[in-house]
């Protein structure tokens, strides 16, 4: 594995190889001991050009706790706030001798211009791309269905059959993107549910069905319930007539909560605009993996930084190869 840029371009074998080796991080983590000296003198380089929390610090908890040398950078406060190119950005980090990259940034394609400039020579991970993809965030909600659906028996196996609707503010989300890739190559059925004025113009090309009717969606029976954040700093026009009637229409409020059946779990990417797209009865809840998906994140990503600098980079394929 040399980067990874996508869910996309991802193929059914290794994702389910990230997944699996997931699964050897968590269970390293409920040891007294969490470290391991797996990543030991390897230089892992976080660089935010968008304000983060929980991202970027789930994957400087995942590079320490494989022993890995962390610098955070953020634009600002950098050289980046006075006009300094990714390019310029990326010659220092090789300079300084980086292995990794993780990169987020507010334009759309900079990992993947990044990763095959021929700028720098670190791996590359997307920790999220304008409103195009964000994969360890996929990975890791792939990650939290396939244990609450599999249980122990999670290890090798895809996700074939799992019905799962992504609700809300797909237009805006590199969260939902990414998912819907990685779920329908592990062999989900998606639902995408939202106003018309948050799906993206053209779906022809999306492995999905689409709905403007949550309670519809939810009666036909769903295996998850993803709900997206709505991104009030990504819009700069009406995208619906008011938060009190998008809450309505389309959030999970208590009473829908309420009425869903069977096993149904609740996930939300977070930050949670509580009240809004969801309620405190339905994120706080037994059915809701909110606190699962942060700590299965730290999993997920000490599997990329695991799989991207373990020495194989030099003889394994890239797994976002362009064209594949």
């Amino acid at each position: 594995m040399r980067h990874l840029l996508d869910t996309r371009t991802l193929s059914r074998a290794d994702a389910i190889r990230i997944l699996d080796v997931a699964e050897d991080m968590a269970d390293t983590q409920s040891r007294e001991v969490k470290k391991l000296p797996t990543l030991r003198g390897k230089t892992v380089v976080n660089l935010f050009f968008e304000d983060s929390t929980r991202t970027r610090i789930s994957f400087e908890a995942a590079a320490k706790r494989l022993s890995a040398d962390v610098i955070n950078f953020s634009a600002k406060g950098s050289s980046v706030s006075k006009g300094e190119s990714l390019q310029d950005t990326a010659q220092t980090l090789q300079a300084m001798a980086a292995d990794a990259v993780v990169i987020r940034h507010g334009a759309s394609g900079a990992p993947h211009t990044l990763a095959t400039s021929g700028w720098i020579s670190a791996g590359v991970v997307n920790a999220g791309d304008g409103t195009h993809e964000h994969p360890t965030q996929a990975l890791l909600d792939a990650f939290t269905m396939r244990r609450r659906l599999h249980g122990a028996a999670s290890r090798g196996r895809d996700l074939d059959g799992v019905r799962v609707a992504i609700v809300g503010d797909v237009l805006h989300s590199r969260v939902a993107r990414s998912n819907v890739w990685l779920l329908a190559t592990l062999g989900a059925h998606v639902t995408l549910v939202a106003p018309p004025t948050l799906l993206p113009q053209d779906l022809s090309a999306w492995p999905v069905d689409v709905s403007y009717d949550l309670d519809e969606t939810l009666a036909a029976g769903q295996d998850a319930v993803m709900m997206l954040r709505i991104q009030l700093e990504r819009m700069n026009a009406s995208f619906f007539p008011s938060e009190r009637e998008y809450s309505r229409r389309w959030g999970l409020g208590r009473e829908r909560f309420e009425r869903l059946t069977g096993g149904t779990i609740v996930m939300h990417p977070g930050p949670m605009n509580r009240g809004l797209e969801i309620s405190p009865a339905a994120a706080d809840s037994g059915r809701s993996t909110v606190l699962e998906q942060v700590a299965n994140g730290v999993s997920v990503r000490m599997a990329a930084l695991y799989l991207l600098l373990s020495g194989e980079r030099g003889t394994d394929q890239t797994m976002n190869e362009e064209g594949r």
